[in-house]
């Protein structure tokens, strides 16, 4: 047979069933009736999970993602959505980082609510550690993980601490543990604080946070740690107790900022002096130019300097071929610009020149009203 027949040759009829092309209208049927039995037993399996799910919530398997969607699916008041948005995510941590945008951690007593005023609607922050998972209240104290919950659905906050703190009342015979911080003004007798003061910024610590030498390197900010801010004495005591004001944190990042958008290299920042117990407030170190009522004593003042070099002292800031207390003056008029963009953060601001045991630096406040100065000696 030529090759233009074979092509347009029909092909034989098949010899039975099996061979035939196609499916015959019977088991066209048959198929249609098995296919909606398997979506009729699917949709009853699953609406049976769901039911499940909400009725038996201390079950092992309530943390599954059948059981968060199964909440957020019966839930009539949740989100339209059963994950938080990335923008809900940014909007909350804005909050969080504060003014500067760079702050990693909230400071609250034990037992506090945890709360942010951008929260989204239906949202809550909780703790995202196993032993406090899902607790609403800052636990005993530690350093947590912090998790934004839509019903089960839990998204956690990177890069960012909940520092708990332990109370005051934990304080015996002027000692927090074997950690010795002494006696507040206000503790022993009445303060004689500045009248442009607020009140509040005179008052002894609420609580102390618990340091230790596996937490010291927590971050409180983009440039700052824990253990930055830990007064200079019993070394070999652990834990130690510090007082910090996440206010203050807040500001020396919005002046490093303010530095670097002048041109100032700052990743070279050191905390000279930051929170003093007041025992070594009184005679710890180099006591000249402390002040009875120091910042320092209540968490809200630190004494820095930028030193890019790892020499251990300032850097040639204003690029004149020395170091002195012009360089200081630098980083007081970037405290000067910060405080006219933030007047809730104003306080005081101390320059001091180089002496045997230190080179210059400078001492930023939050106090609550503005003060500027300049000093020798250990800084106010």
């Amino acid at each position: 047979m030529r090759l233009e027949d074979r092509a347009l040759a029909l092909p034989e009829r098949p010899t039975n069933r099996w061979h035939r092309a196609g499916v015959t209208p019977r088991t066209e049927r048959i198929l249609d009736v098995v296919g909606q039995s398997v979506v009729v037993l699917l949709t009853i399996g699953w609406t049976w999970t769901i039911v499940t799910e909400r009725t038996h919530p201390g079950g092992a398997a309530h943390a599954s993602a059948t059981a968060q969607i199964a909440a957020a699916l019966t839930n009539t008041d949740a989100p339209t959505a059963a994950y938080l948005t990335d923008a809900s995510l940014s909007a909350l941590a804005g909050e969080l980082r504060g003014a500067s945008g760079k702050l990693r951690a909230e400071i609250k007593p034990a037992g506090a609510a945890i709360t942010a005023d951008s929260t989204p609607e239906g949202a809550t922050l909780t703790v995202a550690e196993s032993d406090a998972s899902g607790s609403t209240v800052a636990p005993k104290a530690g350093i947590w993980k912090l998790a934004v919950a839509v019903g089960n659905a839990i998204r956690p906050i990177a890069d960012f601490s909940l520092i708990s703190m332990r109370p005051r009342s934990d304080k015996e015979n002027g000692r927090v543990g074997l950690y010795y911080v002494g006696y507040w003004p206000g503790e022993t007798g009445p303060v004689s604080a500045p009248s442009k003061a607020p009140p509040s910024r005179y008052q002894p610590p609420s609580g102390f946070i618990e340091v230790t030498q596996e937490n010291a390197d927590t971050r409180l900010s983009e440039h700052f740690k824990l253990r930055d801010f830990l007064t200079h004495d019993q070394p070999n005591v652990w834990p130690k107790y510090l007082v910090i004001e996440m206010r203050n944190v807040d500001k020396l990042e919005l002046i490093l900022s303010d530095l670097a958008a002048h041109g100032v290299n700052v990743s070279g920042v050191h905390v000279m002096s930051g929170f003093r117990t007041p025992q070594y407030n009184k005679g710890g170190g180099n006591t000249g130019g402390r002040a009875g009522l120091s910042r320092h004593m209540y968490g809200d003042a630190a004494d820095i300097f930028i030193d890019n070099d790892g020499n251990g002292a300032m850097d040639d800031l204003n690029h004149d071929g020395r170091v002195d207390i012009n360089d200081a003056r630098v980083i007081l008029q970037a405290q000067d610009r910060v405080e006219a963009a933030h007047p809730e953060l104003v306080g005081g601001g101390g320059i001091y020149p180089a002496e045997s045991g230190h080179g210059p630096f400078i001492h930023i406040d939050s106090r609550g009203y503005r003060a500027r100065w300049i000093g020798s000696g250990g800084g106010s």
